[in-house]
């Protein structure tokens, strides 16, 4: 009987081998043809007049992303086909990563995002949608490894006596057993109905997606972006999308999603790249993280880009025909707030010759000096050295990195804090500003802060310029005053007053998926929010596994980033990731601790308890031991977890893991870091924080007390790697 299964197993895999050929056949005349348009745009380009021009770019263009999305594709390029009732469609369809015609343009492989491959994800026992049969293809590059059968609507089948036989387990549970690398893969051929719901929810407005762990928040987030990629192409890819991650060790991980779907036109970046050329990777310890995420610090940052420039100049006195005139510190401060109350800092640049010299002519008394008139006055001040390096000084144009170095000054920092942080929080910001330190992932939404606080420096437009030399601007002569010295003179050396490459006022996002959003700080809300004022939004998380503190400030600080969007709620409720063991561990623990957790179905049984190891008397051997078997037993990953400041600690005690054969058979070609998770290495060391959105095959984790302990929010955090694992968890000590 089981030979004869197999037969049949063996007859369905050739004959799904033998259409699979047949689009890789198609693949590779298409990316032929899109070569062939690439080289004829070329062509174009020689023809020696601008419409050639034109369309030898926009033949290139459009051939170059066909191209990427042939090569994106190419891995697993067929994965589904539907048996419809035969009095609907008897052709069976199939659905694939890209949509594909053939030499005749009738359609070969359906693209997963289209209407017509809904009822592929939709259909069920209950509400099969006309489908019979749902079949899933396993594929190793072109070669078809075998089928997974679905029967939908047996009672249909034997009214119309289709030959359909049933082969295998079920998609679902094979792709849930099978090992993981260092990269999160697609499930674009097993999504299940209430996550289909989700990613093809409407593209207004904002797309909440909440659950607890292992219910595929993210991968669900990552296919609703290539879903609507899809269905307003123009839209998404002219205002582009940026997916927002907690870490780069996270955004290393899902970098393959949206490629292996057909689409490149994205912006991945972890919470320290987020403004542009800035990106950090260091984290604050959590006392420090918890000062400056704070909405608090906005008031601070506000403050402080009013401040005057430090060491710069406090007065001005110069002689003019028969009078003495005076800038005092009374007077510039006065001007400094005439200036301030008209827009940002550096926006104010331009006008602040023109505030000095009314200061001034205001105190000319002297009838020599009036005789000559403000013309005349203007001109002679523009013209005196010592009046240029003044103003070029008092008001110079500001960099935000440069102004959140001031804060290094304890009283200045006092000045700008006062009623704003505690004294004890002043003094924990001056240490983490002290020395060399390299900016910090919690210093980047103040970076932000400042440069929206500070502007950017103007530039002139060309007929700006043109106006001001022919006199016909209105107010050409005001226009050349506030210019021509401040572009000759005001900029200090190394700066320029030519535009920015990228003026913080521009908004270019189309569409802001932030994943991990319950770990958003206020700070960091204000900062993605700058970027996504008229986007559409999707946001995933689950609150608890908050790393903030004080979730009611990061909830108001979400609610004025998505002011006046409509929400759409989604939650997922079933748990893919871990066995049922390894989540009834971690939802016992939450309960004990007090978290108020979303606690997900686990649809899957391995058999395996998880072990609770002590630690004593010698930790370094437990953990060895624990991660020897760990990674013996299972064929992919293994994370070891360990407290922030026992990182180091444990990389050295795993470089040094002698290669035995009996400690981990096969297993240990190298041993990676949090720093590096990417490449070859099936064991890599990670904090709690770095486990984020990630999961492993097998998990050791080091002293979950000390990680409990670490923060005010360390029960979270040890709640969340205690559900990484997907077969093994092991706790040392």
């Amino acid at each position: 009987m089981s030979q004869d299964v197999d037969a049949q197993a063996e007859q369905q895999v050739a004959a799904e081998q033998a259409f699979v050929d047949r689009v890789y056949l198609q693949l590779a005349e298409s990316a032929r043809s899109a070569r062939e348009l690439a080289r004829e745009g070329h062509d174009r380009g020689r023809l020696g007049h601008e419409g050639g021009l034109v369309e030898r770019d926009a033949m290139v263009f459009q051939a170059a992303k066909r191209i990427a999305q042939l090569d994106a594709a190419h891995e697993g390029v067929v994965f589904g086909r539907l048996d419809m009732d035969p009095d609907l469609d008897p052709a069976p369809r199939y659905v694939g990563r890209i949509g594909l015609r053939d030499a005749e343009r009738d359609s070969l492989l359906i693209d997963w995002r289209a209407p017509a491959a809904a009822v592929f994800y939709q259909a069920t026992a209950a509400e099969p949608h006309q489908v019979i049969r749902r079949r899933v293809l396993r594929c190793a590059g072109p070669r078809v490894t075998g089928v997974e059968d679905e029967l939908l609507d047996a009672q249909r089948l034997e009214e119309t006596g289709a030959d359909l036989p049933i082969i295998g387990e079920g998609a679902l549970m094979a792709q849930l057993s099978r090992a993981r690398d260092r990269t999160m893969h697609s499930i674009v051929a097993t999504i299940q109905a209430e996550q289909d719901k989700a990613i093809r929810a409407p593209g207004k407005g904002v797309v909440a997606i909440s659950g607890g762990p292992g219910v595929g928040k993210t991968v669900v987030a990552l296919h609703r972006a290539a879903y609507l990629l899809y269905n307003d192409r123009r839209r998404y890819e002219s205002g582009g999308v940026l997916i927002v991650g907690p870490s780069g060790v996270f955004m290393r991980y899902i970098e393959r999603v949206l490629p292996s779907l057909g689409e490149t036109a994205v912006a991945l970046r972890s919470l320290g790249e987020v403004v542009d050329g800035v990106k950090a990777g260091r984290h604050d310890e959590p006392a420090v993280a918890d000062v400056k995420g704070s909405a608090r610090m906005a008031e601070l940052l506000r403050r402080v880009a009013r401040q005057q420039a430090p060491g710069g100049p406090d007065s001005f006195r110069t002689f003019y025909r028969d009078d003495v005139l005076v800038l005092d510190r009374g007077l510039l401060g006065r001007i400094r707030r005439q200036l301030m109350s008209q827009g940002r800092r550096n926006r104010q640049l331009p006008r602040v010759a023109n505030a000095l010299l009314d200061a001034l002519w205001r105190q000319v008394r002297g009838e020599r000096g009036r005789e000559r008139g403000r013309e005349a006055f203007n001109d002679d001040l523009l013209s005196d050295r010592s009046f240029l390096d003044f103003a070029a000084a008092w008001w110079p144009p500001l960099d935000a990195r440069e102004v959140l170095g001031w804060l290094r000054d304890p009283d200045l920092l006092a000045r700008v804090g006062e009623g704003v942080v505690s004294a004890e929080d002043q003094q924990l910001l001056l240490k983490s500003w002290g020395g060399e330190q390299t900016l910090s992932v919690q210093d980047v939404p103040l970076l932000d802060e400042l440069r929206y606080a500070l502007g950017d420096v103007p530039a002139r437009t060309d007929d700006e310029r043109d106006l001001d030399d022919t006199g016909l601007l209105e107010g050409g002569r005001d226009m050349q005053e506030l210019f021509t010295a401040a572009d000759r003179e005001f900029a200090p050396s190394g700066r320029s007053w030519s535009a920015p490459t990228h003026r913080i006022e521009d908004d270019p996002f189309a569409h802001v998926l932030v994943d991990e959003a319950q770990d958003l700080t206020p700070m960091q809300w204000r900062m993605v929010g700058r970027r996504g004022r008229t986007a559409s939004w999707t946001i995933v998380g689950d609150p608890a596994q908050s790393s903030w503190p004080v979730p009611e400030e990061s909830a108001a600080a979400r609610a004025e980033a998505l002011e006046g969007k409509a929400v759409h709620e989604f939650h997922l409720s079933t748990n893919y990731r871990n066995s049922s063991e390894i989540y009834a561990f971690a939802a016992a623990y939450a309960e004990r601790v007090g978290l108020d957790a979303d606690l997900p179905t686990a649809v899957r049984s391995t058999g395996e308890e998880p072990q609770v190891l002590p630690g004593e008397p010698d930790l370094e051997e437990a953990t060895r031991a624990a991660v020897a078997e760990t990674a013996g037993r299972v064929g992919g990953t293994v994370g070891i977890v360990v407290p922030a400041a026992r990182r180091s600690e444990v990389n050295g005690w795993l470089a040094s893991w002698p290669e035995r054969a009996e400690d981990a058979p096969g297993a240990r070609a190298a041993v990676g870091s949090s720093a590096s998770p990417s490449g070859e290495d099936r064991v890599v060391v990670l904090t709690g924080l770095d486990t984020k959105g990630l999961e492993f095959d097998g998990i050791v984790v080091v002293r979950p007390q000390e990680i409990e302990d670490e923060s005010a929010t360390g029960r979270a955090t040890l709640y969340v790697v205690l559900t990484r694992a997907t077969q093994l968890l092991t706790t040392v000590g």
